[in-house]
C-alpha cells in the first residue's frame, strides 16, 4: 500500500478507518486482516486466532461487572447512597458537589465501568447539583469525571483486561488501585471552588433537561442522628457491595473472576429479598442493557487480539520499542512520552482499544527499565480515565449530553477545571510510585 512493513501499513489502515468513523471493532479487524493477506498468511488462521484471544478465564469478569453494575442501578443502590451521602457530608462546603464526588468514588467500586456509571449515577447527582446552585455544565462534568475513575477503583475493567495482556496479578492491581483513586477523588474537590456556583436559585436553568429528582426520604424532619441513621440503614446493603466484592478477593475467598458473579447474585439478592424493587421486567430491562453493552466490549477484545497478533508477528514490538527507548538516557522523559501518547490516543480511542494495541510495545520498554508493572498499569489506567472525560470522543461526555440534552460542547467546557485537576493527580501518582505500593506492602 505504503511501501512500509505490513504492520505499520495495517496501523496506518485502522486510523483511517477510524477517521472514515467505521466503528472500532470492524477497524481492528480489517485492518488486522489486510495485514495478515500482505504478510502471506492464510486466512483459515483468522477463526482459531479469534477464538483464542478471547477464551481467557480472567475476561469472563467483564460481562457479569457489568451486569453488576447495571442491576444495582435498576435495584434502587444508587438513590439510597447519595441519599445517605447527601446526609453524611452535604452540608460541607461545596454540598452536593462534595456527595457527587464521593458517591462517584463509592460508585466506581460497584460499577467498574465508567459510561455504565455515568448512567446510573448521573441523572440524579446532577440534578441534586443544579438544585444546590452548581451550574448543570459543570455538574455534568463531575459526573463524567468521577464515573471514569471506575475503570481505576476496583473492581475494574480496565484493570481486569490489563491484568490478561501483561500477564499480572488482578488482585494486585486492584490492591494497589485503591490510594490512586483516592488521590484522583481528592484532585476532583480541589476544582469544585472553580465552578461558578450560582448565589441564588433565580440563577439556575429553568429547564432540568428531563432528570430524575431524588425522591423525598420519609426522614427529611427528623435531626441529623437520626436522618442519619436512618439513611445509613436503607443505604446498608448499597454501602455493603464493595466490602463483599474487595473483602472476598483479599480475604482468598475468591477470585476477580469470580467476584464478578458474586456480585452480580448479590445484586440479585438485594434487589429480590432486601429492597424487592426487582420485577421481571427490569430485570429484563436490565439484561438486555448489560448484554449490549458486554457485547460492544467484547467484540473490541476479540478483533483487538487479532490485531495484537499481528503486532507481535510484523516485530511492531521490538520496532516500536527499540525506538522509545532510544528516545533518551532519562527514565522520566520516556515516561512521559509514554503518557503523552496515551492520552492524545484516548482522545479519540477507548480504554479497551487502546491497552491492546500500546501495551505489546510499552510493556518491553516496562521490563527494560525495571519499572514495577503493577505500578505502571494503574498509572496507565488513570491516564485512561482521563481519557474518557476528554473531547472530541471522551465517551463519558456523549453519555452525559444524552441524559442532560446538553451539547457535548458545554459539557467539554464544565469539564475544565476536572481535566487540569486530574492531570496534576496523575502526575502526583506517575512521579510516587509508592502511592500503589503502600496496600501491596502492608498486606504482605
Amino acid at each position: 500500500m505504503l511501501g512500509l512493513d505490513p504492520g505499520t501499513e495495517m496501523v496506518i489502515l485502522f486510523f483511517l478507518l477510524l477517521a472514515l468513523r467505521v466503528p472500532v471493532a470492524f477497524s481492528l479487524g480489517l485492518s488486522s486482516l489486510y495485514a495478515m493477506w500482505q504478510i502471506g498468511f492464510g486466512l483459515d488462521l483468522v477463526g482459531d486466532l479469534l477464538s483464542s484471544g478471547i477464551a481467557k478465564f480472567s475476561l469472563l469478569a467483564i460481562p457479569f461487572f457489568i451486569l453488576a453494575g447495571t442491576l444495582m442501578g435498576t435495584v434502587g443502590i444508587a438513590e439510597r447512597m447519595i441519599r445517605f451521602f447527601r446526609v453524611l457530608v452535604g452540608s460541607l462546603p461545596g454540598g452536593m458537589g462534595v456527595v457527587g464526588t464521593v458517591v462517584c468514588l463509592f460508585w466506581g467500586a460497584v460499577s467498574g465501568s465508567g459510561p455504565a456509571s455515568v448512567a446510573a449515577i448521573g441523572p440524579l447527582i446532577i440534578r441534586g447539583m443544579a438544585e444546590d446552585g452548581y451550574p448543570r455544565p459543570f455538574a455534568a462534568a463531575l459526573v463524567c469525571t468521577g464515573a471514569a475513575l471506575s475503570i481505576v477503583i476496583p473492581p475494574s475493567i480496565g484493570l481486569v483486561i490489563y491484568g490478561v495482556i501483561a500477564d499480572t496479578s488482578i488482585a494486585q492491581l486492584f490492591i494497589a488501585a485503591i490510594i490512586p483513586g483516592l488521590v484522583m477523588g481528592v484532585s476532583m474537590l480541589l476544582a469544585l471552588p472553580f465552578a461558578g456556583k450560582a448565589r441564588h436559585a433565580a440563577h439556575l436553568e429553568s429547564s432540568d433537561g428531563g432528570l430524575a429528582a431524588i425522591a423525598p426520604a420519609p426522614y427529611e424532619g427528623m435531626g441529623y442522628g437520626a436522618r442519619l441513621g436512618r439513611s445509613f440503614i436503607d443505604a446498608f446493603w448499597g454501602l455493603l457491595t464493595p466490602v463483599v466484592i474487595l473483602g472476598g478477593i483479599y480475604g482468598g475467598v475468591f477470585t476477580p473472576t469470580e467476584a464478578a458473579i458474586v456480585a452480580t447474585v448479590y445484586a440479585l439478592f438485594v434487589g429480590l429479598f432486601i429492597y424487592r424493587t426487582l420485577s421481571i421486567g427490569t430485570l429484563y430491562a436490565a439484561l438486555v442493557e448489560a448484554s449490549a453493552s458486554s457485547a460492544v466490549v467484547m467484540l473490541v477484545v476479540t478483533f483487538a487480539s487479532l490485531f495484537g497478533w499481528v503486532v507481535t508477528v510484523d516485530d511492531l514490538v521490538g520496532k516500536y520499542s527499540s525506538a522509545l527507548l532510544a528516545l533518551s538516557d532519562n527514565q522520566w522523559v520516556i515516561l512521559a512520552v509514554i503518557m503523552l501518547v496515551v492520552l492524545i490516543a484516548g482522545m479519540f480511542m477507548d480504554a479497551i482499544t487502546i491497552m491492546f494495541i500500546a501495551l505489546p510495545i510499552f510493556l518491553p520498554v516496562v521490563h527494560q527499565l525495571g519499572w514495577d508493572p503493577v505500578w505502571f498499569g494503574v498509572a496507565l489506567m488513570v491516564n485512561l480515565a482521563i481519557g474518557l472525560f476528554t473531547p472530541p470522543v471522551g465517551i463519558n461526555l456523549f453519555v452525559a449530553a444524552n441524559i442532560t440534552r446538553m451539547s457535548l460542547e458545554r459539557i467539554a467546557v464544565g469539564a475544565v477545571p476536572f481535566l487540569i485537576a486530574s492531570l496534576a493527580g496523575l502526575a502526583i501518582i506517575a512521579a510516587f510510585p509508592e502511592l500503589s505500593q503502600v496496600l501491596l506492602a502492608w498486606m504482605q
